[in-house]
């Protein structure tokens, strides 16, 4: 099912909603569509609307100030691209800088996409215990960023421009 970015009446993100839920936002007009899908149409017998891919909400929503963006195997996944922060290749599980069992816990900065293969090797040790070196270093993403990252790829590659949106 196709992702629509929903952005605040001031062009911040603010959530991703199905796209079922983006038409009924845009037909009850709480919603305006700022970017469609080029060439997709909805109709219905006495409508037609084009597609959505970012639609923006009529009225301002306060939103309850949020610091950071929550903590997900799936985000560090989308963080660092499905890379492994120790060889580059494919990554499909995620690992603990410092291991849990050491006092490690899950957040943004002690957690990078991992190989199988190299989540097994370093097993229970820190990198350097295990004589390997981190790629990148982890980071925080920001709420918004984190927001925009878990759209899928070809969403995220069709957005606009103008949306300034990291890579």
């Amino acid at each position: 099912m196709r992702e629509t970015l929903v952005l605040n009446a001031s062009f911040e993100p603010l959530a991703t909603v199905s796209l079922r839920r983006a038409v009924v936002l845009v037909m009850q007009d709480k919603a305006v569509v700022e970017q469609a899908h080029p060439g997709l149409r909805f109709r219905a017998a006495a409508v037609e609307v084009p597609v959505p891919q970012v639609i923006r909400l009529s009225r301002y929503v306060r939103v309850p100030f949020r610091r950071q963006a929550a903590w997900s195997r799936r985000g560090v996944l989308v963080r660092d691209q499905h890379r492994c922060g120790y060889c580059g290749r494919r990554a499909t599980t995620v690992d603990h800088i410092v291991p849990r069992s050491r006092g490690g816990g899950d957040n943004w900065l002690n957690t990078v996409a991992s190989c199988a293969e190299d989540n097994h090797r370093k097993a229970d040790r820190t990198p350097e215990q295990a004589g390997m070196r981190l790629l990148t270093r982890p980071f925080e993403p920001t709420p918004a960023d984190a927001l925009v990252a878990a759209l899928a790829g070809s969403v995220r590659e069709e957005l606009p421009d103008w949306l300034g949106l990291p890579a």
